[in-house]
């Protein structure tokens, strides 16, 4: 028994009704899918959800696609139409949680209020992510990762100091509210376990962001001081920084600890810099942090990343090179912690895409069904809540609903 919920997954028998499109709200539910809960995708028939498109395609669909919609099922359906808004609200009936992220108001104005959903299945969760929440003067402005992270402050960090702050290069943001999305759904679910009652969660693109800011608002407060770009460097903290080596590449090195700093300096043959009282905390190594950084960086040029690495590795300093995706592709410890699964799509061709997080002992998550084709699941899903035959034909004659062609 314990091996056959291993294989459905620890959140097995969870129904989840998934309406958003694009990277937030599919996330979530993509991360519930991963550990065992039939999601059931909302589509609209045609084109599907955009992100079918996006980026690299693959006979004709993003491989992108296989990572954000594996484990759940499709079901085409036309959100404009009266029929379709019923069939949501069957679905909803029996679902435990609903993810949606379109802008506030569009399930008002289909008829699909939460409230409402919710007063007919009063144990229903209700997952809304929005790019500045339900509520508040901008809560119906169109709101992307990317302005997220700017108006949540992360933007303004990350640039070299003087040059134009630059974006992270993938949707953090939307991932970010993705995850704070997850944490409420679970931590509804477990509240229901002793009220019985759902409720709603309002998850903002920026504010997800800015609960990653750590120290920046009380340091505003409390000293006027307005963090700015750091560059590679974490400033405030020293040292930690990007060091150029001998062959052109980068070395992470973070020797901020008090006794990592001294056996750094021990390590690049700087024990006058590991003993200097005034080095011994990081207030003052902040203050001094030009002349740290200038001794690290005369010792990594004059050595490869490798030779830098091994030798930091050897005195038990936490450091790291820059990565690329083909460096993560050949990389042992990636491979041993099953972080490179490798799938076969529908025609045969193996595909790698990433494993599944966070690892679990004993009810891990895991890669149960590639991601569905447009549609793929519609007619399996209407007969799950009492839909004849007759009336699935008839509603997919009036385009209200696809199959796979």
């Amino acid at each position: 028994m314990e091996t056959q919920a291993n294989a459905a997954g620890p959140l097995q028998g969870l129904k989840v009704l998934e309406l958003g499109q694009l990277i937030a709200g599919p996330f979530a539910a993509k991360t519930l899918a991963d550990f065992g809960a039939d999601v059931v995708k909302v589509e609209p028939p045609g084109a599907g959800d955009p992100l079918r498109n996006w980026r690299m395609l693959k006979d004709g669909t993003s491989v992108w696609w296989q990572v954000q919609s594996r484990n759940k099922r499709s079901l085409a359906l036309d959100l404009r139409q009266p029929e379709a808004q019923e069939i949501v609200r069957k679905l909803a009936a029996e679902a435990d949680v609903l993810v949606e992220n379109f802008r506030p108001g569009a399930l008002e104005g289909w008829g699909l209020a939460p409230e409402r959903l919710v007063e007919a299945n009063p144990k229903l969760v209700v997952l809304r992510i929005s790019g500045y929440g339900q509520t508040g003067p901008y809560r119906d402005r169109p709101g992307f990762g990317v302005v997220g992270e700017a108006m949540g402050g992360l933007r303004h960090l990350t640039a070299e100091p003087g040059r134009v702050p630059v974006r992270v290069g993938v949707s953090i943001g939307d991932t970010l509210a993705a995850l704070h999305g997850v944490i409420g759904i679970l931590v509804a679910l477990h509240e229901r376990q002793r009220s019985g009652r759902g409720q709603v969660i309002d998850v903002a693109l920026y504010e997800a962001v800015f609960n990653c800011m750590e120290s920046l608002l009380p340091e505003y407060s409390a000293f006027g001081a307005v963090r700015g770009p750091g560059g590679s460097a974490l400033p405030g903290i020293a040292p930690s920084n990007a060091y150029l080596c001998a062959d052109g590449g980068y070395a992470l090195i973070a020797g901020n600890g008090d006794s990592i700093f001294k056996r750094l300096m021990a390590a690049i043959g700087r024990d006058d810099l590991g003993r200097d009282p005034g080095l011994a905390d990081n207030a003052g190594r902040v203050r001094r942090v030009e002349e740290i950084d200038g001794a690290i960086g005369a010792w990594t040029r004059t050595r490869s990343v490798a030779e830098v690495l091994q030798a930091l590795e050897a005195a038990a300093v936490p450091a790291g090179r820059i990565y690329t995706v083909a460096d993560i592709a050949a990389d042992p410890h990636y491979a041993a912690r099953g972080m490179l699964q490798e799938i076969r799509l529908d025609d045969g061709d193996p595909l790698l895409v990433p494993g599944v997080v966070p690892k679990l002992s004993r009810t891990p998550g895991a890669h149960r069904r590639n991601a569905p084709a447009l549609g793929q699941d519609t007619d399996a899903v209407l007969r799950e809540i009492g839909l004849t035959p007759g009336q699935v034909a008839a509603l997919r004659e009036r385009g209200i609903i696809e199959t796979p062609r």
